[in-house]
């Protein structure tokens, strides 16, 4: 035996208050009546047995209430194996924590928008596997290719620009990273989405998309940024910016341009990040979601327990009857 909401427990707690309303209600009550009537002619007036009938319709009330909050927390015994196939792509979401994405000229800075979009993605996703690849400089897995969510959001939540200590943004590298984190001998239904401000340091992010493209992979592309630039805080002084060796302020702009050719070199596509879901819409719901073909990643047997609160609730329902009954022949009793 199981329940479907074992939080809801803490409800049985209402019980004590309950009866203690009811004890009090029926000491109450049995006060009144003496004292309306008067102890000389209650014993004439009331039945023998009124303090009896008070504490079984009280404890037809208590189990009609636990019995109630029983109901609510599902309880389920017996189950059914299920078959189950999942269904989905393969997406790596590679995520540019260079120095760069510290600007802010996207608000509370690029890097913070990104790990927010990609928060966003995971509730959109839908049996999809998902995995993460970080780079600056050079790139790592981060996560590799999972449908555990949760554990996904885990390693998000680990990223800041610290992480990788050589700085740059290599595009190519991450990207190649990214394409080894497929299984090789899967040939569809695989995508990267490749989140940066696109300051390609290397100059070699086509050619890396060429060679996605080669073995299957779709790149779409999504823009952290603006184009007019930001400059970069110091993270050694407090309220500074960056400066190159002439003292002048480094902005760090928005390359589209790169992006909407790597994008278009795989068949993928290209948007800006903006405020709000619409950007993640057009590349997961209408670009991979819609395009891709997807494939079957496992099929598991589960187990499928029976609900079996209705039975509770009709124990609450003959207690209830029951109390009613006895109210009925307590007043025919009075009477």
């Amino acid at each position: 035996m199981k329940f479907g909401e074992p939080s809801l427990f803490h409800l049985l707690w209402a019980l004590i208050p309950f009866l203690l309303f009811l004890a009090w209600g029926n000491r109450k009550k049995y006060d009144l009546l003496v004292q309306f009537c008067g102890e000389n002619l209650f014993s004439k007036l009331v039945a023998p047995s009124f303090k009896e009938q008070l504490n079984h319709r009280t404890i037809c009330l208590t189990c009609t209430i636990l019995f109630l909050l029983l109901a609510l927390t599902r309880p389920q015994w017996g189950y059914q194996w299920e078959e189950r196939n999942q269904e989905g792509i393969d997406i790596i979401i590679a995520l540019d924590v260079s120095r760069s994405m510290l600007a802010e000229d996207i608000k509370p800075n690029r890097l913070e928008r990104a790990k927010r979009k990609i928060s966003d993605l995971l509730d959109m996703l839908r049996g999809d596997r998902v995995g993460l690849v970080a780079f600056a400089g050079t790139s790592f897995v981060q996560c590799p290719l999972t449908l555990d969510y949760s554990a996904m959001r885990i390693f998000l939540n680990a990223i800041d620009t610290d992480l990788i200590p050589v700085q740059g943004t290599a595009l190519g590298d991450a990207l190649r990273k990214s394409v080894k984190a497929f299984r090789a001998e899967e040939k569809k239904s695989k995508a990267i989405i490749l989140i940066t401000d696109g300051e390609d340091q290397t100059g070699q992010a086509l050619e890396a998309a060429k060679e996605a493209y080669q073995v299957g992979v779709k790149i779409f592309t999504i823009g952290i940024g603006k184009e007019i630039g930001a400059p970069l805080p110091n993270p050694d002084k407090n309220g500074g910016f960056l400066k190159n060796e002439e003292g002048e302020v480094i902005l760090t702009k928005l390359d589209e341009t790169t992006l909407q050719k790597i994008s278009l070199e795989t068949g993928g596509s290209y948007v800006r990040s903006v405020t709000g879901d619409i950007d993640l819409k057009t590349i997961y719901l209408d670009q991979i979601n819609q395009n891709l073909e997807k494939k079957k990643f496992k099929s598991e047997r589960r187990k499928i327990w029976q609900e079996r609160f209705q039975w509770f609730i009709f124990l609450a329902l003959l207690f209830l009857l029951l109390e009613a009954n006895l109210a009925a022949k307590k007043r025919v009793t009075n009477s």
